[in-house]
């Protein structure tokens, strides 16, 4: 008998047991949702948007297990069985000694960052995320970037999201004392949703051990991650994800996680620590701010949820459907010359707006312009993570991004091939009409996070 997994063509592998209608709209509806939203995409309103691909971030389709677990959930105010069983499939996972339930992940990078960083401190990373970065900020830290060298080579390189170990060893040495933490956030969502490979985690570990300092995953995405870890790195490939992920989480100290990605939940997320004192600090700030460290701000039934998909999120079948759609729309725009950061991702494609659109500078926001086009040609609701969302400066002047990129984040269990192909279709449109596209102009914003509730303008 021939095995399935060895045919060209993967399939999803689920069955549709409940289906939500999708409304098309017409170009002119799309052009007056986008004014009466200031032209910002986060402002649209969902039933105007044919495809969502603004975020993967508790977007996806729960399976009938979780469905199933969550009718058992307890609402118990302390002490829920849903609590237990919640903490369990956490330690299972990670290893890690104390788990604090949390509603999302930037709740764990809240109250992480205000029991470890201080004013002046130096918090680094391969690439903060927005949320992230404004944690640091918020507390009068400094966020610092060390991304590899090869996270801008133009060549597939199969680990574009590790952080450059020789920064590293430069900055602690150079900061003694000032670096609370070190942060690795796998994949690297900023620098494209690369992965990081299990030699950079261990070299990372080594580096940090030297000069005392604690190391933590930002760990949304670390399925997806451990399963590039499996497809590429050398003497990984009969590993299983799970047996990959247990030894990411093995090399360090804590975690953060968001459990509306590869926890497979519409809501959730956890803060996974070893160090008692830490711990201590952050579970009183959990009550003043959350809720009881048994529930975290969490129903019962989403504790179910996420317990369920945390090992969901590292099945194989799963693994390998999810990451070849986006390979599979990669390979479409590449036969064009699409720019795009290469390889792509594992829960996203990055469109590389500023060499797309190399007429656009980049106070005039190119990548909201590209993600806006898209908008308007398809109904389709990408994500620009560029000038818009990162050229702020906490004293309120603008630089340029390190890319201009558009985000299409893929929601898990929710689209089917031909959606991806109609992505592709709409994508190829726009290309080929990318040099009639103009800037845009910021009318107002926000001194932090901009880009949620920023009004701009077509110039």
């Amino acid at each position: 008998m021939v095995d399935d997994r060895t045919f060209e063509t993967i399939i999803e592998p689920f069955r549709i047991k409940t289906v939500e209608p999708l409304r098309r709209t017409t170009r002119a509806r799309r052009e007056t949702a986008l004014r009466e939203a200031g032209w910002n995409l986060f402002s649209v309103h969902g039933e105007d948007v044919l495809i969502d691909l603004l975020t993967d971030s508790g977007t996806g389709a729960l399976s009938a297990r979780q469905w199933g677990m969550m009718m058992q959930g307890d609402e118990t105010y302390a002490g829920a069985d849903s609590f237990y069983r919640f903490e369990a499939a956490v330690k299972d996972i990670t290893g890690l000694d104390h788990v604090i339930p949390t509603h999302q992940g930037r709740a764990a990078e809240r109250i992480l960052f205000r029991a470890m960083v201080n004013p002046g401190d130096l918090v680094i990373n391969n690439t903060h995320f927005d949320t992230t970065r404004a944690n640091v900020e918020y507390r009068e830290g400094v966020a610092m970037d060390i991304p590899c060298r090869e996270a801008a080579d133009q060549d597939d390189h199969p680990f574009k999201g590790n952080i450059d170990l020789e920064q590293l060893e430069e900055v602690l040495s150079g900061n003694p004392g000032r670096v609370p933490l070190v942060m690795i956030t796998v994949t690297n969502n900023s620098g494209g949703g690369q992965p990081v490979s299990l030699g950079n985690i261990r070299a990372a570990r080594a580096i940090c051990d030297r000069h005392k300092v604690p190391l933590f995953l930002d760990a949304c995405r670390f399925a997806e991650n451990a399963w590039f870890i499996h497809l590429r790195e050398e003497g990984q490939q009969d590993r299983t994800p799970i047996e990959i992920a247990r030894e990411m989480f093995s090399l360090v100290d804590g975690a953060t996680m968001s459990a509306k990605k590869d926890g497979m939940a519409n809501i959730g997320g956890f803060l996974a620590l070893n160090d008692m004192d830490v711990v201590v600090q952050c579970r009183n700030m959990l009550i003043l701010t959350e809720g009881f460290p048994t529930y975290g701000g969490l129903a019962g039934y989403d504790l179910e949820a996420v317990a369920v998909g945390l090992y969901e999120a590292l099945e194989e079948d799963y693994l390998r459907y999810r990451i070849r759609s986006i390979a599979y729309l990669a390979d479409r725009l590449a036969e064009v010359g699409i720019p795009m950061i290469t390889p792509p991702g594992g829960h996203a494609l990055y469109l590389d707006a500023g060499k797309m659109l190399p007429h656009i500078p980049w106070n005039e926001y190119p990548g909201w312009s590209l993600a806006v086009a898209i908008y308007l040609e398809g109904g389709i609701r990408g994500c620009e993570i560029g000038s818009v969302m990162f050229g702020q400066q906490p004293d309120g002047t603008e630089q340029a991004a390190p890319r201009e990129l558009v985000r299409l984040a893929f929601p898990r269990r929710v689209y089917t091939q031909s959606h991806v192909d109609y992505v592709a279709e709409v994508l190829l449109r726009v290309y080929a009409n990318r040099d009639q596209l103009r800037g845009m102009k910021m009318l107002d914003s926000p001194p932090v996070l901009r880009h949620f509730t920023a009004r701009l303008e077509p110039i």
